[in-house]
């Protein structure tokens, strides 16, 4: 069974909270399948768990592939992608060979400068380029591009300020961040009106989870889905992450999804 997370959207007005409409949620176990449903809409948000950092969403008529890896095969159940997103160089957000086993006739991707440099010229026209602070809209999608960078010293070397990117994505009113590889940044902590978020943890290469739940509880995501939590030691400990962050603000809803479903 696919991983599917639904929503449904408006463009006029704000989603009512989760928990008023939730048919099925989730307590301690990670789901494979969550359905809330929403008043009939103009628009309708699909958020698929791929693995690690790879997910698929839908919106409309738009497909949005984040850091597609895994060859053709593991979007061998969705649409086509409109927009591509990538968010880093490292092989676990950037896979080149799996850019060019899929179809992309008319997809645009957005990547920071440092993905682009990776490709060759004849794949540099689909890339739309944006660096931290920059902005575009794309199939009627806002998209702006958040830094992502490590804090500790010893993981300074695994990512640099300003080469890669996080997202901010606006379907409608919703305001869906996705991380990328980052600690707990100032960028992060300051973030306003974000409905989901997707948050890294992970060891060595991004943060732990106690620093990724006191960054939650700074921004105050009305949702938040950890994601890219496999590290060196194997997964990280989400179950902590949820009580910290649900007894710090009970507000926040934190939503365990299946990443590595093998």
């Amino acid at each position: 069974m696919k991983k599917l997370l639904f929503f449904t959207l408006t463009t006029s007005l704000l989603i009512a909270s989760c928990k008023e409409n939730t048919k099925q949620e989730t307590t301690s176990e990670m789901t494979n399948t969550e359905v809330i449903e929403q008043p009939k809409t103009k628009a309708s948000l699909e958020f698929t768990p791929v693995t690690h950092a790879t997910m698929v969403m839908n919106y409309g008529d738009e497909t949005i592939y984040v850091d597609p890896t895994g060859g053709k095969a593991a979007f061998a159940d969705f649409k086509q992608p409109t927009i591509i997103l990538i968010t880093d160089i490292h092989g676990d957000h950037l896979s080149i060979d799996t850019l060019k086993e899929l179809n992309l006739n008319g997809t645009k991707i957005v990547a920071p400068q440092a993905v682009v440099d990776k490709f060759s010229e004849d794949f540099k026209p689909m890339f739309k380029v944006l660096n931290n602070g920059q902005t575009a809209v794309i199939k009627d999608i806002n998209i702006e591009a958040i830094p992502m960078y490590n804090l500790r010293e010893e993981a300074l070397k695994f990512h640099e300020k300003g080469r890669g990117n996080g997202y901010i994505l606006t379907f409608g009113d919703e305001r869906v961040y996705i991380s990328g590889d980052t600690e707990d940044i100032p960028e992060m902590r300051n973030l306003k009106n974000i409905d989901k978020a997707f948050v890294c943890m992970n060891l060595p290469y991004t943060m732990p989870v106690e620093s990724a739940a006191s960054a939650v509880l700074d921004f105050k995501p009305k949702t938040v889905y950890p994601y890219h939590f496999r590290g060196t030691e194997g997964l990280s400990d989400v179950e902590k992450f949820k009580s910290i962050v649900n007894e710090g603000n009970p507000d926040i809803k934190v939503e365990l999804l299946e990443w590595y479903p093998n």
